[in-house]
């Protein structure tokens, strides 16, 4: 696909918002995060998501809690701060408002001069 170079970087903001709205919705463990993306368009690795949650939780928008295991050693729960709770609903908003505006835009007829 020629346009695939330049969906890269919007891809890279999306997967930070739905690693955002996963978080959001319950605690998670890094394995669950991965399934939810896995049969999507935004399917990653665990070398892409280890440094995305670590700049999240740099930025105070995730943080995580040590829970015991019953299959092996105790494992990393991410949930969202009340930053990270507050950034959710703005980019949802931001999101909700740049679809209605993509949809305004395609259904517009264009009124160019010859």
């Amino acid at each position: 696909m020629a346009a695939e170079p330049k969906l890269a970087p919007i891809r890279k903001g999306l997967l930070e918002f739905l690693v955002l709205k996963i978080v959001g919705a319950q605690s998670v463990y890094v394995p669950d995060i991965l399934r939810r993306l896995a049969d999507t368009e935004f399917a990653t690795q665990e070398g892409t998501l280890y440094p995305l949650l670590s700049k999240l939780r740099r930025e105070d928008l995730v943080s995580y809690q040590w829970q015991e295991s019953g299959a092996g050693p105790p494992r990393k729960y991410y949930h969202l701060t009340d930053t990270g709770r507050a950034q959710l609903a703005a980019l949802d908003e931001y999101w909700n408002r740049i679809n209605r505006t993509i949809a305004a835009i395609g259904n517009e007829p264009c009124n160019a001069s010859p």
